[in-house]
């Protein structure tokens, strides 16, 4: 028998972290924005290659 056959299938939780990060995967126009930043975005020249700009972004958002 199985845990998931008890109705103890624990994976479904959700936590106040994904609930947040889900919400503001809704709120935010994510695209848009990033169709408004990528043309300013460093790009890749020489040394270190920079993080996306979607990943900036979203960081900075979370902040």
């Amino acid at each position: 028998m199985k845990q998931a056959d008890l109705g103890l299938d624990l994976t479904s939780r959700k936590t106040r972290k994904g609930k947040f990060l889900d919400e503001m995967e809704r709120v935010v126009p994510w695209a848009q924005l990033l169709a408004l930043i990528e043309p300013h975005a460093p790009r890749k020249e020489r040394g270190r290659p920079p993080f996306g700009a979607e990943v900036m972004l979203r960081i900075h958002f979370l902040q």
